[in-house]
């Protein structure tokens, strides 16, 4: 008896469903939506490190960066955790446990609405302010005497530890919340207590304040002396360019699988396409979406977790604006190369414009057309985490060992390799008939100076 499904008596040809029963199907290669465009790695200049290790030496720096604390909270009380307290210029290598317990718990915790003023121009400055929680505006006076925003600062942020090492007479600016705000604040009077009694800190502090009076350049660099625009036959000052002692190391990284293959499968199943390959071909591009992923969120050489805390900057008001992005430029002015952002994000800035009535330009980019602000590409990344409070993070870097900028690192030629820095090893076929192959991608990732990295943090999306 036949099927009615797939067969007609009254029909005059062959159906379709019958038909293919002897044809071969058009089909494709397996598909993945978890490939992207990967545009970091492919515009990244990748620098050959043939001993597996590429130190970063760099000149001689004085300068202290001004490192972010960490909280802990218990409720609605907040306490900075005491450790954290090196992360303060003054008190950074400082690591008697005692004390920086005793300073710790010598802050105390204050609360503000926001457009409330916590520091005001021209009053006695007598302490250090840590910001636990939310965003403040530091403000100043203009040429002609209107307020200017001089810096936003916001979670784990702090100011004026200067006031701590000697007696200001008045603060030079004014600091006003922009979100409700939780600050940590130690008093002067406090801190020298304490002091008073750690002749530890005592000799830490004398020793910072030595460090900070030695002759730098604008960027914190010891000075290199030069003598211009002078006349007749004065004595020229003598000098040299001293370089750091323990300059940082970045060894290659690794990311690895074990592809699995049943020899039933490698030996049977291989007709129009070959099933090894195509396993290997999936393989090879999951591989290179975890390293994009480590190259920004790795902890130890990631992007995000490698720019200089001077070149974070944060949003005026959340949602990413065309002078946010003109702020971030000001951090890496010296030959930018591209913007990286989340997708999100980057509607998010487009929001911002249309709001404006600014509509940004597109150039064409490696044979793409990409958004631009002020002719530097924005390229996207889905790699840059969106946080759950959705808030992300836009990065602007200037590239390549000669611009002093941001470089992968690989090495290229290593055995069995089928991508530079990317091999592919039959490892046998075990008790169970099936075939092991190691795959292995080995990379990391340099910033060879300060300025060559400027991330935009808090970046809100999704705002209506």
């Amino acid at each position: 008896m036949s099927n009615s499904k797939t067969h007609d008596e009254n029909s005059l040809s062959l159906g379709t469903a019958a038909a293919r029963q002897l044809a071969t199907t058009t089909k494709s290669e397996p598909q993945m939506q978890g490939i992207s465009s990967r545009w970091l790695l492919k515009l990244l200049p990748w620098v050959q490190v043939s001993g597996g290790t590429y130190r970063v030496n760099r000149r001689m720096s004085y300068a202290v960066g001004d490192g972010r604390v960490t909280f802990t909270s218990t409720g609605a009380k907040v306490q900075v955790i005491p450790a954290e307290l090196g992360e303060l210029p003054l008190l950074r290598g400082y690591e008697d446990a005692e004390v920086l317990a005793a300073l710790a718990n010598r802050f105390t915790q204050k609360e503000y609405k926001a457009g409330e003023v916590i520091t005001e121009a021209g009053k006695e400055a007598d302490s250090i302010v840590l910001i636990a929680h939310g965003k403040v505006n530091r403000i100043g006076a203009g040429k002609y005497g209107e307020p200017t925003v001089l810096e936003t600062l916001a979670d784990g942020d702090h100011y004026s530890y200067q006031a701590l090492l000697e007696s200001q007479d008045y603060w030079q600016f004014t600091v006003k919340a922009v979100t409700p705000v939780t600050v940590l604040i130690l008093q002067q009077s406090a801190f020298e207590a304490v002091v008073a009694q750690a002749p530890s800190l005592s000799k830490h502090i004398d020793e910072f304040k030595a460090r900070s009076k030695k002759k730098q350049d604008t960027s914190g660099q010891a000075a290199i002396e030069l003598a211009a625009g002078h006349k007749g036959e004065p004595v020229l000052p003598g000098t040299y360019v001293d370089y750091e002692t323990s300059p940082r190391e970045f060894e290659l990284s690794v990311a690895q699988t074990v592809l699995q293959i049943h020899t039933r499968v490698a030996d049977l199943f291989n007709d129009p396409m070959n099933q090894t390959q195509q396993q290997l071909r999936l393989t090879v591009e999951a591989l290179k979406e975890r390293k994009e992923h480590e190259l920004i969120n790795n902890r130890e050489f990631g992007l995000l977790h490698n720019a200089d805390l001077k070149q974070r900057i944060h949003t005026r008001r959340g949602p990413p604006t065309p002078d946010d992005m003109d702020e971030l430029l000001s951090t890496v002015w010296k030959e930018p190369s591209f913007f990286l952002a989340h997708p999100r994000a980057i509607a998010a800035f487009g929001q911002e414009c249309n709001r404006q009535g600014i509509y940004p330009t597109s150039v064409d980019f490696n044979g793409n057309m990409i958004p631009a602000w002020r002719g530097i590409p924005i390229v996207s990344c889905n790699k840059i985490p969106v946080t759950e409070s959705r808030t992300s993070s836009i990065m602007l870097m200037r590239v390549g060992e000669k611009n002093q900028g941001v470089v992968g690192l690989h090495q290229a030629g290593i055995p069995d390799e089928i991508e530079p820095s990317l091999n592919v090893r039959f490892m046998g076929i075990n008790e169970k008939a099936i075939m092991n192959y190691l795959v292995t991608a080995y990379f990391s990732a340099a910033v060879l100076t300060p300025d060559a990295l400027g991330i935009l943090e808090s970046v809100e999306i999704g705002r209506s």
